[in-house]
């Protein structure tokens, strides 16, 4: 595979250009910009420069709002609805994490419950934020039908992710971001361009046979849950939290609204904030700290988000795939 060395700040100027040449505004395409450049720094490929294209399909065609200015109320002392303006998810967290943070140190909880948005980037920003503010955070999106729900052999559910940060003061958190999905889809777009096979398990050809082909389960096929039941469950409540209580569209819904220019759906997004300070009182950092110790004392154990944060303290340029850099050049003239 041909690649090109880019810096972080290649990446980062190389995806806030393109933005902008496309319809962004500085506030929108440096938020976006942002979440691609760190996404690449941190090994998280498939959120990365992946993305890109998709996002300056959805600003091309005027799907996504490229100068959007999000909007949030505070309903409660607990509660923050926030309006995004039909724009991208990450210029919607700059506007609402801050008030969540505020909400869950007064309350020792905080919703944040985000409508009319367009998120296809990774989760874990937004909750690695909370902890980093020393609280703890779970979030949710839903998307457009991609997974089949157990049983099944159409596609119902989003891929349906979900992340969870805790905080360590004076360390890194421990932060996760999985699909319910057996894997996310832009990890299967990536194997289908690199050329390699899937595990079995992740997903149906469009006859609804097993396939551990990617390109099968991306053109016209349908993902599968991770564990059967368990996964489909899980998938069930993302969609009822990140759609039913937020009040956006659930992944069918989304689908069925969408333009089809290949980038993000409308949707909505649903984090909760968590202080362990108030709900657990002091002395809850050495009470969990015994925790991890004796979680990492197994043999074979490394806590959720090390790769990720070990990946972060280089910074030397990143590979990336060569034709991807191309296309995106080609979408700048």
């Amino acid at each position: 595979m041909a690649t090109t060395e880019l810096s972080l700040d290649e990446i980062y100027a190389l995806a806030y250009d393109c933005l902008t040449i496309n319809g962004a505004d500085h506030e929108n395409a440096s938020a976006l910009a942002n979440t691609i450049m760190t996404a690449e720094r941190d090994g998280s490929v498939s959120h990365g420069l992946f993305r890109l294209p998709a996002y300056v399909a959805s600003l091309r065609s005027g799907k996504v709002n490229g100068k959007a200015r999000p909007k949030a109320t505070t309903t409660t002392p607990a509660l923050v609805r926030l309006h995004g303006d039909n724009g991208y998810a990450p210029m919607a967290h700059q506007v609402g994490i801050p008030l969540l943070i505020e909400a869950a140190r007064t309350s020792g909880v905080g919703l944040l419950a985000i409508s009319h948005v367009h998120h296809m980037a990774a989760l874990w920003p937004e909750v690695e934020a909370l902890a980093e503010a020393d609280l703890a955070g779970l979030a949710c999106t839903a998307y457009m039908p991609m997974v089949a729900p157990a049983g099944a052999t159409s596609a119902l559910f989003g891929t349906n992710p979900i992340a969870f940060a805790w905080p360590r003061p004076g360390q890194s958190p421990v932060v996760y971001d999985m699909a319910t999905a057996s894997m996310a889809m832009g990890e299967v777009q990536v194997a289908a361009r690199e050329g390699h096979d899937v595990p079995p398990g992740t997903g149906l050809d469009k006859d609804g046979q097993p396939t551990t082909d990617p390109a099968a389960i991306a053109d016209g096929g349908v993902l599968l849950p991770f564990g059967g039941y368990k996964g489909s469950a899980i998938a069930m409540m993302v969609e009822l939290l990140a759609a039913g209580l937020v009040g956006e569209n659930f992944s069918f819904e989304a689908r069925e609204g969408d333009n089809g220019d290949g980038g993000p759906p409308q949707g909505g997004q649903f984090i909760l904030a968590m202080s362990p300070e108030i709900v657990a009182g002091s002395g809850w950092e050495s009470h969990c700290e015994g925790f991890f110790a004796r979680l990492t004392g197994l043999e074979g154990v490394r806590l959720p988000g090390e790769r990720r944060h070990k990946n972060r303290l280089s910074d030397a340029p990143r590979a990336i795939n060569t034709p991807l850099v191309e296309k995106i050049r080609g979408l700048m003239s």
